[in-house]
């Protein structure tokens, strides 16, 4: 249940600097996770389809975001939203500054 998930999901947000709720067939995860690794930063990757639970966290996940879709990113425990949020702060120089804020940079 995502009941159950919830603090699990929180914790991984919460003790992550960055973190992307991914799938790992999802093109528009495999961008995101390229453009956060062509930054050379560390970031933690939960691919949901390769984890048990990982429904019941993508549950967990629209409840704490209000988001379903993958990839689901945080920085510094800020919902970032998806892989066009995350390509239009890179796009306009703001992702280096979010990932300054955060300590990984």
């Amino acid at each position: 249940m995502a009941a159950e998930a919830m603090p699990k999901v929180q914790s991984l947000i919460d003790e992550n600097p960055v973190v992307v709720f991914s799938k790992s067939y999802c093109p528009y995860c495999k961008s995101t996770k390229s453009t956060l690794q062509k930054t050379g930063i560390d970031f933690k990757v939960i691919e949901l389809d390769q984890i048990n639970g990982g429904s019941d966290m993508q549950d967990a996940l629209e409840q704490i975001s209000g988001q379903r879709t993958v990839p689901n990113v945080y920085i510094k425990q800020k919902h970032i939203g998806g892989n066009s949020d995350l390509q239009t702060l890179d796009k306009s120089g703001n992702l280096q500054g979010l990932l300054k804020e955060a300590g990984v940079v």
